[in-house]
C-alpha cells in the first residue's frame, strides 16, 4: 500500500464497523440455468453437474468416466466459442507484453462465458485438477485446434489413461466397441474412421461426434503439443454489496433501454446487435444435446453476452459510505471496487476490436454535484489518472475498461460530499448462463450470503507489483503482502503464479507457495512440493510455461488482517506474474432485497423479496406463466 495512504487508513480503521452484504448469491429451480449459487464453488458445481447428468442420461456419477462426461455436458451448455476481450495482464496495453490468454477459471466462466478453443481448455485444467487430482487435465495441440484430455482411472482405464474431452468442438470418441473413451494419440492414428458420425453411432451412448459440425473431425488428424497446468483457479466469484449499492444483472444485451450495448469482446454485429455472439452452440438449447443426431440448430444470436450493473450511492450523512472506503481524510475519500465480472465498454466505432480504441464509454460513470476533482487508479493506488470534475459527470470507462477492480478518489472530504448526490455506475460483462432464470409455471428462489469480501493483488502485473515486499518478478522467488481493506479478519488466502517452467517441463522441480501471518517469521503451506506431473502418453512438443495455484484457510481463532505470500522453487524457474487474493469476514450481514423482472404470456412482471441471510430461510416462490423470459435479477443491500 502506498505510504501516502497510511495515515488516512489508520483514521479510517478507528471508525465504527458497519455492515454490508458479503457474497450474496441466488439460485432458482430452473433445470439448466439456476444461477450462481448452483456453480460458484467446486462442491456446488460438481453436485449440480451430477444432478444434471443423472437427469439427462439416467446414470449416476460413480466412475471417473461419468464424472468427466458430466463436467463436459455442463461446460457445453454453459460456455460457448467466441473471442473475449483481453486483460492488460502485463501493464503494456491490451494484447501486449506476453501471454494474454484468459487462463483463470472463475473469471472465464463468470465474466465471459465464452472463449476460443485454447482459452476454454486452458481454463478447464483447473476444474479437472479440483475434480480428479493433480495433473489430471491438459490442453493438447491438434490440427489447427487446441483440444483437451483428461486422465481417467478405474474400470477399462486401469491405472490411468488420457482420453479426449473436447468441449469446444463438443466431442468425445469411444472405441469401436463402445466400452471406453479414446485419447488423441489413438484417434489421430485412424481419425477419419473414428470421428465419422456414421461409424457405429451406437458406440457413442448418445453423444454425437463433432457435435457442432461434422467437418470439425479433421482437427483430430494430429497430436502435437501437451500443455500441462495451462490454466488455474483463483478465488470463487465474490460480490461485496455495500449499503446504497444495487447489482442488477441482464441475461440479454441492451441494458434497461434495450439499446445500450456494453461488452468486452469481439464485435460481431450479428443481427444488428453489437458485441460477442455465437450462432452454433448448445447454450440456450441444452435439452437437444444428448441423443442428437444432427447437432444444434444454428440461429443468429443463439448465445450472447450478459451484463452486471452496479449502481452505488454512498450515504455520507450516516457513515454508511465507510463500507467501501480504503482511505479518507479532510481532503479526499477513496473508494474501492472489485467484481468477479469484467468492466465493459461501449466502443466508439463498429470495428471488430473497437473496445481497445480510445473514446469508449458507459463502463464507469460518476455523477454528482460537488465541485471537486475525481481520480481513478487501476493498479492499487500506484498511479492515478485524472478524471476531471465531479460536477461534469465524468465517464471513466477508458481508464477502467477491461479490469476487475479500481480505486476511485474524490478530492474532497466526507462533509463536503454529503450533499453531492454521488452515484457511481459500473457496467460489467457477465455470462448469462450462470445468472438465475425463472422457469415456466413459477420458480422457487433460494438465497445465501457467505459474509465474505475479497481483496486482490492481481491478476495484472502492476496490481501485484504494488504489493511486492521481497524478491522480484522475473526471478525464482517473490513475496507479496496484502492487507484487508479496512482491517477485517482474513479467512482464506488464494494464490497463483505464472511460471516459465521450460519445454519440456522438468517434473523433478518442486514449487512452493507459502503464507505468513506474522510478517514472514513463520510460514505455512498453500501449495507444497507442486510439480509438473507428466504421465501417460505424450506428444513430442510442450508448452514452455505453467501455473501453480492453491488456497489455504486462515485459522478462525486468529485476528489476521495482513498476509504475506511467498512463491519459490528449487529449479531456478522464473515467476513471470503472480497474484494473491485474500477473502475476509465482514462484521455482520445486512438483509438483501432480491427482485426478478420477467415476461410471460400474461405480460411483464416484477416481484421482490427480502432475505435475512439465515441458513434455514425458506425459498421464495415466484409465480410465472408460460413462455417465461427472465429480463433481469437485482440484489440490493438493505439497512
Amino acid at each position: 500500500m502506498p505510504r501516502s495512504l497510511t495515515a488516512a487508513v489508520l483514521l479510517l480503521l478507528a471508525s465504527p464497523a458497519v455492515a454490508a452484504v458479503g457474497d450474496p448469491q441466488v439460485m432458482t429451480d430452473h433445470p439448466w440455468y439456476p444461477g450462481e449459487l448452483a456453480c460458484s464453488t467446486w462442491d456446488r458445481l460438481f453436485a449440480t453437474q451430477a444432478a444434471v447428468y443423472q437427469r439427462v442420461t439416467g446414470r449416476d456419477c460413480a466412475t471417473d468416466e461419468d464424472k468427466a462426461l458430466a463436467a463436459w455436458l455442463w461446460r457445453n451448455t454453459h460456455y460457448w466459442h467466441g473471442e473475449e476481450g483481453a486483460e492488460d495482464l502485463w501493464g503494456k496495453g491490451f494484447g501486449k507484453g506476453g501471454d494474454v490468454r484468459a487462463r483463470e477459471y472463475w473469471a472465464g466462466l463468470f465474466a465471459h462465458g465464452f472463449g476460443l478453443c485454447g482459452t476454454t481448455h486452458s481454463q478447464w485444467v483447473a476444474e479437472m485438477e479440483a475434480r480428479f487430482g493433480h495433473g489430471r487435465g491438459r490442453a493438447v495441440g491438434a490440427a489447427g485446434h487446441s483440444a483437451f484430455e483428461v486422465f481417467l482411472t478405474g474400470g477399462p482405464y486401469g491405472d490411468g489413461k488420457w482420453v479426449l474431452l473436447d468441449h469446444d468442438l463438443s466431442t468425445v470418441v469411444y472405441d469401436p466397441t463402445g466400452k471406453h473413451l479414446l485419447g488423441m494419440k489413438e484417434i489421430a492414428a485412424d481419425w477419419k474412421k473414428l470421428t465419422d458420425r456414421g461409424f457405429k453411432p451406437e458406440r457413442q451412448h448418445g453423444w454425437l461426434i463433432c457435435g457442432l459440425h461434422p467437418g470439425d473431425n479433421a482437427s483430430y488428424a494430429r497430436n502435437q503439443v501437451a500443455e500441462y497446468l495451462a490454466g488455474y483457479a483463483g478465488p470463487p466469484p465474490t460480490v461485496h454489496l455495500r449499503r446504497g449499492e444495487v447489482l442488477r444483472r441482464y441475461p440479454q444485451p441492451g441494458l434497461a433501454d434495450g439499446k445500450t450495448f456494453v461488452f468486452w469482446g469481439r464485435n460481431y454485429k450479428t443481427g444488428g446487435v453489437p458485441g460477442p455472439e455465437r450462432n452454433l452452440t448448445w447454450v440456450n438449447q441444452p435439452d437437444a444435446m444428448w441423443g442428437s443426431k444432427t447437432g444444434p440448430v444454428a440461429k443468429a444470436g443463439q448465445a450472447r453476452f450478459g451484463n452486471a450493473v452496479y449502481t452505488y450511492t454512498p450515504d455520507f450523512a450516516s457513515g454508511d459510505y465507510k463500507e467501501g472506503v480504503v482511505s479518507e481524510d479532510d481532503t479526499q475519500v477513496t473508494f474501492e471496487f472489485q467484481t468477479p465480472y469484467v468492466i465493459a465498454a461501449t466502443p466508439p466505432n463498429d470495428a471488430p476490436w473497437g473496445i481497445y480504441d480510445p473514446g469508449c464509454k458507459n463502463g464507469l460513470v460518476v455523477r454528482g454535484k460537488a465541485d471537486c476533482r475525481v481520480s481513478v487508479s487501476v493498479d492499487r493506488g500506484r498511479t492515478w489518472l485524472d478524471g476531471g470534475k465531479l460536477s461534469d459527470n465524468p465517464d471513466l470507462t477508458q481508464e477502467a475498461k477491461g479490469y476487475r477492480q479500481y480505486w476511485l478518489r474524490l478530492h474532497a472530504g466526507a462533509k463536503a460530499l454529503a450533499g453531492s448526490g454521488l452515484t457511481v455506475t459500473t457496467v460489467c460483462q457477465a455470462n448469462a448462463a450462470v445468472m438465475p432464470r425463472l422457469k415456466d409455471g413459477g420458480s422457487a428462489v433460494t438465497f445465501a450470503a457467505g459474509g465474505r469480501g475479497l481483496v486482490s493483488a492481481g491478476p495484472t502485473l502492476p496490481q501485484a507489483a504494488a504489493h511486492v515486499v521481497a524478491g522480484t518478478f522475473d526471478s525464482p522467488a517473490v513475496t507479496l503482502e496484502v492487507r484487508t481493506p479496512r482491517g477485517e479478519p482474513a479467512v482464506e488466502v488464494y494464490a497463483a503464479a505464472h511460471v516459465r517452467s521450460s519445454s519440456p517441463p522438468d517434473p523433478k522441480v518442486k514449487y512452493q507457495v507459502e503464507w505468513s501471518a506474522d510478517g514472514g517469521k513463520t510460514w505455512r503451506p498453500v501449495v507444497k512440493d507442486w510439480s509438473v506431473n507428466r504421465q501417460g502418453d505424450e506428444p513430442k512438443d510442450f508448452w514452455s510455461q505453467s501455473f501453480c495455484w492453491g488456497n489455504a484457510a486462515v485459522p478462525g481463532d486468529s485476528a489476521v488482517s495482513t498476509v504475506r505470500v511467498r512463491f519459490r522453487n528449487d529449479g531456478g524457474k522464473q515467476y513471470a506474474r503472480a497474484e494473491v487474493h485474500v477473502a475476509y469476514r465482514l462484521p455482520r450481514t445486512d438483509p438483501t432485497e432480491v427482485t426478478f423482472a420477467w415476461s410471460d404470456d400474461a405480460g411483464e412482471h416484477t416481484a421482490s423479496h427480502v432475505f435475512g441471510g439465515k441458513a434455514d430461510e425458506k425459498p421464495w416462490l415466484v409465480p410465472a406463466g408460460k413462455n417465461t423470459r427472465t429480463r433481469w435479477v437485482e440484489l440490493r443491500a438493505k439497512r
